[in-house]
């Protein structure tokens, strides 16, 4: 009779410890409760909206060009394989393209030139976060002091000097030549760079980022070197060697 009521003495001690001990983590880590408020809610169920449409649309293109190439294929093969080629090398950037957009140019700050202290050069970091932060904002085509930006291009400092794609910025001022969707895009773009901080970054170099009003056309040149392609093979038709 004593042992077993030793042994439900310790069950009821053991329940009530791990009570005690689930009720302190409880009070220990509180349930994190989102604070934001409807309007914030709703903001961010829009962005997820443009987020999907956006989405959506990219899979009709896609789907649409899919057909459009098979049809192409089957009345004429050749033909099919150069307007894809073209195609992609639009796509890359290795020819010219043309679109709405905005003009940065990069030059000494007024006030730096008052005190003696004229920047001639300029960081790839700053450039860094001011494409990161263009991108952000839909840009879809970029060149810098008239070399364009693609996948592969690299901004680096190399013995002392800011190069793009293996070219120095080797005087300032110069232009940031920006693509978008389209002219409302590019509006938009201008309206958030207006408060940009990557903008007064370039401030405390002493430069200045002069922003152009949207433009309907602007051009930018192609990517210039050759694209070098690593890690593949070319596929081997069935029953080949």
């Amino acid at each position: 009779m004593g042992s077993k009521l030793n042994i439900s003495f310790t069950v009821i001690t053991v329940i009530i410890g791990l009570m005690i001990a689930i009720q302190f983590q409880t009070v220990k880590e509180p349930v994190v409760r989102d604070t934001r408020d409807i309007w914030e809610l709703r903001e961010d169920l829009l962005k997820e909206k443009e987020l999907n449409s956006n989405l959506y649309a990219e899979l009709r293109e896609v789907k649409d060009k899919l057909e459009q190439y098979e049809n192409e294929v089957d009345s004429s093969p050749e033909l099919a394989l150069k307007k894809t080629l073209q195609e992609l090398e639009a796509e890359v950037g290795l020819t010219e393209k043309t679109g709405a957009g905005l003009i940065l140019t990069v030059e000494p700050a007024i006030e730096g030139i008052l005190l003696g202290e004229k920047a001639t050069t300029v960081s790839p970091d700053l450039i860094e976060r001011l494409i990161n932060e263009l991108n952000r904002f839909e840009a879809q085509e970029i060149s810098i002091d008239g070399q364009r930006l693609i996948n592969t291009s690299v901004i680096r400092d190399i013995n002392g000097e800011t190069k793009v794609n293996g070219y120095s910025i080797r005087t300032v001022p110069f232009e940031i030549r920006v693509l978008t969707k389209d002219l409302d895009t590019a509006k938009k773009l201008y309206n958030r760079m207006q408060v940009s901080q990557s903008i007064e970054d370039f401030f405390i170099d002493n430069l200045r980022v002069t922003i152009s009003k949207p433009h309907e056309e602007i051009t930018l040149p192609p990517y210039e070197d050759s694209i070098r392609v690593r890690m593949m093979e070319a596929v081997k038709e069935k029953g080949g060697n």
